[in-house]
């Protein structure tokens, strides 16, 4: 299968794109920064240089067309203010959105997150507030569409070691971590599950191994 994840450089996109290219699918991350291509490269994927905040929905159509499946796993990062939580986490889905719908490729997997899709806390940050809304914004446009679409909320987000033991199904469960190896796993496996087609899925760490957890869907 030929894959796109835009925001491949991330780290659960770069996990994801080892995870894929070692079991055979072809790969292209979308990257805004030329001097990432070594990244991509070693996880065994093709670079693509496409800045979405900057380039034409041309340019991105160029990129996915002919793909079986794109994941959008971009996101402004750790240190960006509100702002770019819109133009990124928001408008960054809905440009992949649209250039998956206009090349014809059916398959959009999305990753937002646990508490996505109720309002922020009172009291909470300013920019944490702009994420959750930009990310639930981004769900809202994806379940308007005539695609095969998946959105993995997964929980806190931990580098730990991977033991592929999950709970996953639709909101809401109890919120817990989970290491973002297991995401990628995850991805990996609900990919082209079609029982998995137009459900929203919470992720944490659990007691089922990945296969099942996927197949109770």
């Amino acid at each position: 299968m030929r894959i796109v994840i835009a925001g491949g450089h991330g780290k659960i996109a770069l996990l994801l794109a080892q995870l894929l290219t070692r079991r055979g699918d072809h790969v292209h991350a979308l990257i805004r920064d030329p001097d990432q291509t070594a990244d991509i490269a070693a996880t065994g994927g093709v670079p693509v240089i496409y800045d979405m905040e900057c380039d034409t929905a041309a340019d991105l159509a160029a990129a996915v067309a002919g793909s079986d499946a794109v994941v959008f796993a971009a996101g402004a990062g750790a240190g960006s203010g509100a702002a770019r939580k819109y133009t990124v986490d928001l408008n960054g889905s809905v440009q992949l959105a649209d250039a998956a719908e206009h090349t014809g490729v059916a398959r959009f997997v999305q990753i937002s997150t646990m508490g996505a899709g109720s309002p922020p806390a009172p009291g909470t940050d300013e920019v944490w507030a702009a994420y959750l809304d930009a990310k639930t914004r981004a769900e809202a446009d994806l379940r308007t569409r005539d695609l095969d679409w998946t959105i993995l909320r997964p929980g806190r987000l931990t580098d730990t070691e991977g033991n592929g033991l999950i709970t996953l199904g639709p909101p809401p469960i109890p919120r817990d971590s989970v290491p973002r190896a297991d995401v990628a796993a995850t991805l990996a496996s609900i990919l082209f599950a079609d029982n998995t087609f137009r459900r929203t899925l919470e992720l944490v760490s659990g007691t089922l191994p990945i296969e099942s957890a996927v197949a109770a869907i």
